[in-house]
């Protein structure tokens, strides 16, 4: 047989304090192990973590068609994320865009008040993306394990941007389709976004177009910010005084930033820079987008 995708098993002994802490978070008592693949493993290999899994839903439902997390799992993740943060408990997310130099620009010249009042925001990520049956990403058409079409995929990061850039959102609506692939998960979604602060933006993504994109636009009452490719970390700053470039590459290692963030937040006692929380807004806004 042809071996299509392999990564390290994970082996937490049951007797671990790691498996003693997580019960004594959720009130179990039990553990298990599955034939599914996680991170555990790859945490355990390279960093010498100890790693268990644990999260909202049934694993009876899993991985099957009509996979489904019921509102009262999600009320139980909501507790797990109370029970964490009462104990001081670190959660991280890995949305490794966050730690990008060129965002972090962009939010400091945000909040230097550089472009003026944030307005209007517009991102764009397309990725022409339709795997032939029985490969190795086409799980991600398979609606059961992925939950969507490139909304679930890629949009979700690009959600945690505009959170981290623009603040909370207040009202969030998608809208998807099958513009070329006829496919169990669309290949196109639209969603508009309405912020605390009155800002308005869009995010457009897409498994279907030629010609890719990576791109964030901001516009403000006084000037803009333009990053043509958010992965190459180039910006264009205009305003009344002008037009000015600048470069901020990402790490070459696109991951390590976050990591490097989640061990300091440990040693120093602070939260992480993307938190649970974080993850559990933007599935509330996925939520939202897909009218669940």
């Amino acid at each position: 047989f042809a071996e299509l995708q392999s990564y390290p098993a994970m082996n937490t002994p049951v007797d671990s304090e790691a498996v003693k802490f997580v019960h004594a978070l959720t009130g179990g008592n039990s553990t298990g192990k599955i034939t599914f693949g996680t991170e555990g493993g790859l945490f355990q290999k390279a960093l010498g973590t100890p790693a268990v899994v644990c999260g909202p839903g049934n694993i009876a439902v899993a991985h099957k068609p009509d996979e489904h997390v019921s509102e009262a799992q999600m009320a139980q993740c909501d507790r797990m994320l109370d029970a964490c943060r009462a104990s001081g408990v670190a959660l991280g997310v890995a949305y490794y865009r966050h730690f990008y130099p060129v965002l972090e620009r962009v939010r400091a010249l945000l909040l230097d008040g550089a472009i003026g009042q944030p307005i209007l925001a517009r991102i764009e990520a397309f990725e022409r993306f339709n795997p032939p049956p029985g490969g190795d990403r086409a799980w991600l058409l398979d609606p059961s394990q992925a939950g969507g079409g490139p909304m679930m995929d890629f949009g979700c990061h690009r959600i945690e941007v505009l959170l981290h850039l623009l603040g909370p959102i207040r009202e969030a609506t998608g809208h998807h389709a099958h513009v070329l692939f006829q496919r169990a998960v669309e290949d196109t979604s639209v969603a508009t976004f309405r912020f605390e602060s009155g800002a308005l933006a869009t995010l457009a993504v897409s498994h279907a177009t030629s010609e890719p994109q990576d791109s964030v636009l901001l516009y403000g009452s006084e000037g803009s910010i333009s990053i043509p490719v958010l992965n190459r970390g180039e910006l264009l700053l205009r305003t009344a005084h002008g037009e000015r470039v600048e470069t901020h590459p990402p790490h070459p290692n696109l991951h390590l930033p976050s990591i490097v963030d989640f061990v300091a937040a440990l040693r120093e006692g602070r939260p992480p820079a993307v938190d649970g929380e974080m993850g559990r807004e933007v599935t509330r806004i996925e939520d939202l987008l897909y009218q669940r």
